[in-house]
């Protein structure tokens, strides 16, 4: 990610305007370049490649009082009450709440800000490429804390998901030889499963069950090993010999090899986290919501070491972002100069925030496999 501010020379006047030792035209510009830029950091925010991404987002005016018809979201036929997840602070643990769904669901928003300042002489230098920097470092950091906040949630509520008393967390096949597409093909069944109709059957609609898998490094790197090493897991029934000798369809070995690495699996997206694998932060964080004492969840199917990979079924509209706006620009992004600083400190400084508030209200969209075997 990087902001670049390009050279014309309306954009060096305004820079070096933010220099000014006039007060009211120093403030007018900072004022007027915090306006200009406030839409592009939103777009940035939104459209990052991250986990707090996959959650669909609606607008509401802030200061308003904002809720949810869950009656919108659920079949009429589906269950009386349900588990809504959701986080009251940035960064703060999950917490579920029980609600009927005929009900108009209130929800908990916070902020997240970030402020930055820099050296006058840069503006008056015209040095656009430490102003484009400076507003790429506070997308980043909401970025950062949207990704925390986003991680706790999915998280949270997946080491919790219990459906039809199974878990949405299973282990591999075989943990001694990394992510197959045995474990694959298991995650989507699994899936299947989950999603059934009210009455347990097979539900109305095409339900896929698994849009978008969430992978870490290594389990990319067991993907794209299946280029050039057998994927057959089951015994031969003519000689032992032959029993893991069965390569991928040529089609897909060349396609890994032609494109350097796996965009998708049997029509499902990758994305590939390094906050996920061995002791990282993600599975970390997993491993301590899957031991404690309120998940329904099996504490002994995870340990410290183990690899998570995520299922998220994005055809249903269940991981919720509801953002606010404001009601004279429209904008989410809310983007000021920051006037803290005396003439003596020499220093121009931006701060930016955006209200949100993220929601699970359908925990079937989550699944999770252990992968050992890394």
């Amino acid at each position: 990610m990087n902001i670049t501010l390009k050279r014309t020379d309306e954009q060096v006047e305004l820079v070096k305007a933010m220099a000014s030792r006039n007060r009211d035209v120093a403030y007018q510009a900072q004022a007027a370049l915090a306006e200009f830029m406030s839409p592009v950091l939103a777009e940035v925010v939104n459209q990052a490649p991250t986990l707090s991404n996959l959650f669909s987002s609606f607008s509401f005016n802030a200061d308003s009082n904002p809720s949810l018809p869950l009656d919108l979201y659920y079949d009429i036929n589906a269950d009386d009450y349900i588990k809504v997840y959701s986080t009251t602070v940035p960064g703060g643990l999950p917490t579920n709440q029980v609600l009927p769904t005929a009900s108009e669901m209130k929800f908990t928003t916070y902020r997240l800000d970030s402020a930055i300042s820099f050296d006058r002489r840069y503006a008056a230098q015209s040095r656009l490429d430490v102003v484009g920097k400076s507003f790429t470092r506070i997308a980043q950091e909401v970025l950062l804390k949207q990704e925390s906040t986003s991680a706790n949630l999915v998280l949270g509520s997946l080491a919790d998901a219990e459906t039809n008393q199974k878990s949405h967390v299973k282990a591999q096949a075989d943990p001694s030889i990394g992510f197959t597409l045995a474990d694959f093909n298991s995650l989507i069944t699994l899936a299947k499963r989950i999603n059934t109709a009210w009455t347990g059957g097979t539900p109305e609609g095409a339900i896929k069950g698994i849009t978008d898998l969430l992978v870490s490094p290594e389990t990319m790197e067991d993907l794209r090993a299946m280029a050039y090493n057998p994927v057959n897991t089951k015994s031969s029934a003519n000689d032992a010999d032959y029993a893991d000798s069965i390569a991928a369809p040529e089609s897909y070995r060349s396609s890994v090899f032609t494109n350097g690495g796996v965009p998708e699996l049997y029509g499902i997206g990758l994305m590939e986290l390094n906050e996920l694998g061995p002791n990282r932060k993600f599975c970390r964080l997993f491993d301590t919501f899957m031991n404690s004492s309120s998940v329904s969840g099996n504490s002994a199917l995870f340990s410290a070491g183990d690899d998570l990979v995520i299922g998220i079924d994005r055809s249903r509209e269940s991981l919720i972002r509801a953002v606010a706006t404001d009601a004279e620009s429209g904008a989410e992004f809310s983007l000021s100069a920051d006037d803290q600083y005396s003439v003596r400190q020499q220093k121009i400084g931006y701060y930016g925030s955006l209200e949100e508030g993220r929601m699970v209200i359908d925990n079937r969209v989550l699944t999770g496999i252990v992968v050992s075997g890394h």
